[in-house]
């Protein structure tokens, strides 16, 4: 398995531009890596959690030499142990609210005596079926242990989970913090806007990469400007329905 690109180039600065994968389809992921992002993102949590699927679909992104991210539904340590076996090297986990529960976070993707992730290595695709012969020794710096910071509770607690050691990436969540700070289905409140303006800059000062999901590209300069590098910017499912619906709507215009 190769060393993971995604992990040099965020600690280096530099911006990456991603997709979030909804459909659970290999196709989807296919496509996604050849259309100029630089990684994709399978989501667990809102999209389907089949672990045969999954790793499917890290098939397909492997295929075309794109960057993988794994969400998980929650941070638990036996699905993050599944989604590190099946080979993703790179793990969001959403709902992080306290540095505990980053901590904890990062221990399940760790090798002992780091972490506690379960010695298994040998029969898992994480290391070609053992083919990787020292795939564990060097896994815990491999992987990128990515947390979602998307509640009240989480902005509290922010500074502390951005100094877990181990962590780094931490990615703000609009909608579920929007929903919580009491403003569901506007993220763009300004009272909002201020919070995630003031959770990048934490971050930042952490010494921790940023990341947001927005599909508003006249929001990218100023993520920009703030220091965010892991900015996701389109999802299959929304792309294809919008796409759909607007082949729909043009075949009736020229139907009359």
């Amino acid at each position: 398995m190769k060393d993971n690109s995604l992990k040099a180039a965020l600690q280096g600065g530099e911006m990456q531009l991603g997709c979030w994968l909804n459909l659970g389809a290999a196709g989807a992921a296919e496509l996604a890596g050849v259309t100029g992002f630089d990684w994709a993102l399978i989501d667990g949590e809102h999209g389907p959690w089949d672990i045969a699927a999954i790793q499917d679909q890290l098939r397909a992104l492997a295929s075309v030499g794109q960057n993988a991210v794994v969400r998980v539904p929650v941070g638990e340590a036996w699905i993050l142990k599944q989604v590190l076996d099946i080979g993703a090297t790179s793990v969001l986990v959403p709902m992080v609210d306290t540095a505990e529960q980053a901590a904890g976070v990062v221990a399940a993707c760790r090798y002992p005596p780091a972490g506690i992730r379960g010695m298994g290595a040998a029969v898992a695709r994480a290391s070609l079926y053992g083919h990787e012969a020292d795939y564990t020794a060097r896994a815990n710096q491999r992987i990128c242990v990515m947390v979602q910071a998307e509640s009240r509770a989480a902005l509290d607690n922010l500074d502390a989970i951005a100094a877990t050691e181990g962590v780094d990436v931490v990615f703000i969540g609009p909608s579920d913090l929007s929903a919580d700070m009491g403003f569901p289905g506007n993220p763009g409140a300004p009272e909002v806007v201020a919070a995630i303006e003031d959770a990048i800059g934490r971050i930042r000062a952490a010494g921790k990469v940023a990341g947001i999901f927005d599909f508003n590209t006249a929001q990218y300069p100023r993520y920009r400007e703030l220091g965010v590098t892991f900015l996701a910017v389109a999802g299959d499912a929304t792309v294809l329905r919008t796409g759909l619906a607007a082949a729909a709507a043009r075949a009736r215009e020229a139907l009359g």
